[in-house]
């Protein structure tokens, strides 16, 4: 009973309702997804720690993933956890540079994460130093009906040439090459993304969401001019402004539209619209500029210590913890996402297969353009595309407002 209302009264005063000072010994985390798969991972691995730590009182509060993005700006200055979810590169910046989040870098050190974390430590570093753990990440890329390509005699593309050939002959065949669904505006960040970095790279993706070059830069400017050659022939669904990501998903398996640039998290959805797996595959975006590292997006979940944390030293032993590899196996499994720990097991599913392949071998892991630019950036910058994406001629009048807008914003 003294547990229960114990723990009710951290999260009441988690959300700002009342003030309860923490016990010595309570471990006050605050995760950030309500869905059933990523809620049950995070509370399986809590009753793993709770076990394993059995004299530390572990209180947990669990927001909506929205609502966390909100809440979080107040609890880091009011009254902190101990331990809290966040997002790693850009969208970490502001409350690393405000001094509102943990320097971990001797945790890395102590726990080997260089080596069994590599592959998210350019996500995790600003200045040199590590600032969270990540527990979970997933690979994008282009999800493609594979039967149809078979059907017309498509091969895999590898290079932009052949991703427009491809795109010609499906078009010509009746088949739109790529259905997408704006309506919510991030899918077509998703497709921005992949030009940038295949285009111009990584480090150009990094500069340009965190405000340190134009998007009328000439190496951006070309990245829509690309992006033309998918859009003015059609080669993109009708009426996507209308539909969300799921919404979009029908064309696809109806076999109206061959292509999908999309995140892993997909594959369920189309697997119960009665795709088999015989029917769909995965494969990377394809080169653009030829010599250009091979960066992918791979939005990454992680965990970070607040600087007003009052247990520094069991929120420690958490992000150590939930970084060991069958922990990660483990929760990843549940959640149908890829481990971190480069010493963790990844699913039998192809497409975990084939997405730990692509993002075990990347050179840069971006965290997508929504979590890399801040947040007024991102709207204004993804309305943008969706408007580019409908009316192709208004380019120039797009990029002078997001000009604009990049300038108050970051100034």
């Amino acid at each position: 009973m003294f547990k229960t209302i114990r723990q009710t009264a951290a999260a009441l005063a988690i959300a700002g309702v009342i003030s309860v000072p923490a016990i010595a010994g309570d471990l006050v985390i605050i995760f950030d997804d309500l869905n059933p798969a990523p809620k049950q991972g995070f509370e399986d691995a809590v009753e793993k720690f709770k076990a394993a730590n059995p004299d530390i009182n572990v209180i947990v509060s669990i927001n909506d993933r929205e609502a966390h993005k909100t809440a979080i700006r107040n609890f880091l200055s009011a009254d902190a956890p101990d331990v809290t979810t966040w997002y790693p590169g850009n969208r970490m910046a502001p409350f690393v540079n405000a001094g509102q989040f943990e320097d971990i870098t001797d945790l890395w050190e102590a726990e080997g994460f260089y080596d069994s974390l590599a592959s998210t430590k350019s996500a995790m570093t600003i200045d040199g130093k590590q600032w969270g753990v990540p527990y979970s990440y997933y690979q994008w890329g282009i999800y493609y009906r594979s039967d149809i390509f078979a059907e017309q005699g498509i091969d895999v593309p590898q290079n932009w040439e052949q991703l427009l050939a491809a795109s010609a002959k499906l078009k010509e065949a009746g088949i739109t090459p790529f259905t997408i669904g704006t309506k919510y505006l991030w899918t077509a960040a998703g497709v921005f993304d992949y030009l940038n970095l295949r285009t111009n790279g990584y480090d150009v993706h990094n500069d340009l969401t965190a405000g340190k070059i134009k998007y009328s830069d000439p190496r951006i400017v070309d990245v829509f001019e690309k992006w033309k050659q998918l859009v003015e022939p059609g080669y993109f669904i009708e009426n996507h402004a209308t539909m969300s990501w799921q919404d979009a998903l029908a064309p696809f398996i109806k076999g109206e539209a061959a292509m999908y640039v999309m995140g892993n998290f997909s594959v369920e959805a189309m697997r119960d619209g009665g795709l088999t797996d015989d029917q769909i595959d995965y494969m990377q975006f394809p080169e653009i500029t030829p010599g250009v590292a091979r960066a992918e997006e791979a939005p990454t979940d992680a965990f970070f210590i607040p600087a007003n944390a009052k247990n520094k030293e069991d929120a420690r032993k958490f992000l150590a913890f939930v970084a060991q590899p069958d922990i990660q196996t483990e929760w990843n499994k549940t959640i149908n996402q890829l481990p971190i720990n480069k010493n963790a097991s990844v699913g039998d599913d192809k497409f975990l297969q084939k997405g730990f392949e692509t993002v075990s071998t990347a050179s840069g892991l971006a965290q997508f353009f929504d979590r890399d630019a801040p947040a007024e950036m991102a709207k204004v910058g993804m309305e943008g595309f969706q408007e580019f994406m409908i009316k192709p001629e208004r380019l120039d009048a797009i990029l002078k407002r997001l000009d604009k807008i990049q300038e108050r914003v970051y100034k």
